[in-house]
This record gives C-alpha cells, structure tokens and sequence, in this order.
C-alpha cells in the first residue's frame, strides 16, 4: 500500500513539472556587456539546479577523502576488538574441551588486546565486564590445572574489575566471581573458606538454587547438618529436588543432626524445631526415640514422640519398608511402659486392641507379648511371643521374643524350657 502511494505521487509530481514547463513562456536575461543573453526560465532552473548538486556532490567527495584516515583508524581498532572477543571465546570452547593450558593463554591474550586498546586511547564501554569474564576463564583454567596461585591472582583481579563496574551489570559480575570462588573452595574441601564465601554475598543472591546448593553441600561436608537441614528444607521447599529425592535427603541430615546431639536437651530442642512432616518419617522418629533414651531421657517423653506414628504402626497399609517399621518397633519396644508408668493401662489397652484387630501382625503380637511381660502378665506374655516367634521374619525381635520367652521358663523354673529358649536366641543372633 504505501509502494502504491509513492508512485502515486512521483506521477503527480511528475505531471505538475511538465505541465508547468510546457506552459512557462518566461525568460531570464544575462547582461554581459557588451553582450546580452536571453535564456528560457526551464533552462535556468535546470542549470541552477545543477550547480547545487555539483556543489553537494563536490562537499561530500571532500568530506570522504579527507575522513578517510579516521575510517582506517576505526576499522584498526574495530578489528582489535573484534580480536578480544574472538579470543574470549577461544577460551570458552578450549575450557569446554578440556584444553585448559590453551583456554588460560586465549583468555591471557584477550586481556593483552584490550590493554593495546585503551593504549592506544580507545575506551569500552563493557571493557571491565570483558576484563572480568577473561580473568574467570584464567581462573577456571587454572582450577583445572591444579594452579592455585595463579587462580587466586585471576580472582583477585577478576574481583577489582567487577567492583570497578557500575550499575547492576558490575553487581552481577561480582556475585558470579563469588559464587565460582566458592564452588573452587568446595572442589578443594575446603568447606569453611567456601561457606565464609557464600555469606559474603549479598541476600538476595544468598536466597539463589544455585547458591543454596552450594551452601547444601559446603555444610555437609564441614559437619554441619543443622545449616544443611535448614538449607535442604529450603530446597525441597522450592522443588529443587524430586519428592523422592528431597525426602530421603532431608531425612538423612535429620539422621545425622539426632546423631550428633550429646545430651538429653539439645535432642528435645532439635525434636520440636522438626517439622510435622519430618516428625512422622519412621527412620526420624525411631532414630531420635533410641538416641533420647541413650541420653538417659524419660521415656514417656519418648512415647509421645511416636504417638504420631501409632496409627500407621497398626494399619495393614502402611506406606513403609520393612526396615523402617522394624526401626519404629525396636523404638517402642525400647520405651514400652513399666507397671508404675502413669500411661501403662492406656498403652496396654491400646497395645490389646490392636493385637486383637489383626491377630496375625507378628510385630503387634511381639510388641503386646513385650509389654504383657513387662506388666507379669504371664500367661498373655507367653501365648503372644509364643505366636511371634513363628511369625516374625526379623532376626533382631525374634531374638529378643525368645529371651522373654527364656525369662518366663526361668519364672516358672523350667530349666529345661528356658535352656531352650535361650539356645534359639544364641541361633537368631548367630543369623
């Protein structure tokens, strides 16, 4: 459409013209004494029309020749330029090729063009972020050469460009120097450097999936698995990892916090700084029930913890492994409640019911049989661990269902029984 217009209108203008030179019946007459020169009004437009483009076109063929050395110069140093970045980016693809001899001197020979380039008076605008980048690929080369010192000179100098750089650009450049030095600290297991790193960075970019990665793993490795709880739980949060993934992980440092607690108190304290979903992982709960009471902790405090756990201990469709409900058995069978305990009868009653409800779940029937044996019900005791021990499959509970059977045959003065007890015992701990 707007090609139709313009022709449209060079035939408008191109009618005009005609028409107004074919009816110009004017003159233009040049007095040269003694001589005088009658010319057609047309003939004197074109001519002065001429001399104007003669002019115009005799300025710009002066303007060209004489910039002609300027365009030399520019395109020198254009071409200078031109070589820095080709350099730079030499260096990107020999560190991804694994030349790191050859990446080191390509991001060098980048940084030696850009110097002959500010000699030489030219200067970039993003000449401190191509300082920046070509000392971080000196640097990684070097991480990969094992060269520490020149990988901290690169650093260094890498970390005086950025801060020179003004605006979010130089920010950004100063974080991404950060977080590498770091991830080099983490390569060389030097996790304390690596997390004093970490927190030198501003918030926003301590708040970052890569950064809290790092400070995952940097944690993990300097024995710290209260920050690397905290830090996973952040992760996992932010779908970081798989649910799989994140639950088993997080688990793990749980694991590892509980063991590293020494008293009763701190463990409480670590207990209710848990989250309800982490309270409920039977690995957890068991884990911390057993610590709590190798501390010497109460053990009714140890049974609230698994209240929780208690439904599922029950139900035929459980969502664990067999592991982790012999964790969850062990744990209350460590804690199962004494004749003067003040929630005896309450455990008693719910430890029957249960039983009663599936009378074939072997690890009720040994938990029941325990508790009967604990509160001298004998005759209970010695029917349900009786039953257990043909039915549990784990050798750790069958083991202890036939010391409490030895224990009766002893109460009873059956040396015989009891001598036979004790030998399946011995068996199961021999398996």
């Amino acid at each position: 459409m707007r090609a139709a217009l313009w022709l449209i209108i060079l035939f408008a203008l191109a009618a005009a013209g005609a028409w107004l030179a074919g009816n110009n019946q004017g003159t233009v007459s040049l007095f040269l004494y003694p001589h005088r020169v009658d010319i057609s009004l047309n003939l004197a437009f074109l001519m002065v029309l001429s001399v104007i483009l003669l002019v115009i076109l005799a300025q710009r063929a002066l303007e060209a020749f004489f910039s002609l050395p300027q365009k030399a110069q520019r395109w020198r140093l254009q071409q200078k330029e031109r070589a820095s970045h080709a350099a730079l980016l030499d260096a990107i693809g020999h560190f991804m090729a694994g030349r790191f001899l050859r990446a080191r001197k390509s991001a060098e020979q980048t940084l030696n063009k850009e110097a002959l380039l500010a000699a030489a008076g030219v200067h970039l605008e993003h000449a401190a972020a191509l300082r920046t980048l070509a000392h971080i690929m000196a640097a990684e080369a070097s991480h990969a050469l094992q060269d520490k010192t020149q990988r901290q000179h690169h650093l260094d100098l890498a970390l005086a460009q950025a801060a020179e750089s003004q605006g979010s650009a130089g920010q950004t450049l100063l974080e991404g120097s950060l977080l590498r030095s770091a991830r080099w600290l983490l390569d060389d297991r030097d996790a304390a450097a690596s997390l004093a790193q970490i927190k030198a960075l501003p918030p926003a970019a301590g708040r970052r999936m890569v950064t809290m990665r790092l400070q995952l793993k940097a944690a993990r490795l300097s024995g710290q698995p209260a920050q690397a709880l905290e830090t996973a739980t952040l992760l996992a949060k932010h779908k970081a990892f798989s649910s799989a993934a994140a639950e088993s992980l997080v688990s793990r440092l749980v694991l590892e916090l509980i063991s590293h607690t020494h008293d009763a108190e701190t463990l409480q304290r670590t207990w209710l700084r848990l989250t309800p979903a982490q309270r409920l992982m039977p690995e957890v709960a068991s884990q911390a029930v057993l610590r709590w009471l190798q501390l010497a902790g109460d053990p009714q405090t140890a049974r609230s913890w698994l209240q929780d756990l208690w439904a599922l201990v029950q139900s035929s469709n459980r969502p664990w492994s067999s592991d982790q409900l012999l964790g969850v058995v062990q744990a209350l069978d460590a804690c199962l409640p004494g004749v003067d305990a003040p929630d005896a009868l309450v455990w008693l009653s719910r430890l029957e019911s249960a039983q009663q409800a599936q009378p074939r779940a072997a690890h009720l029937q040994y938990l029941a049989g325990m508790l009967c044996l604990r509160h001298r019900l004998w005759g209970k005791a010695q029917g349900l661990l009786t039953q257990a021990t043909k039915n549990l499959e784990s050798p750790a509970l069958k083991r202890k269902a036939w010391m409490g059977l030895a224990e009766l045959a002893e109460q009873r003065q059956d040396a015989f029984e009891a001598a036979v007890a004790w030998k399946q015992a011995a068996q199961c701990a021999a398996h």
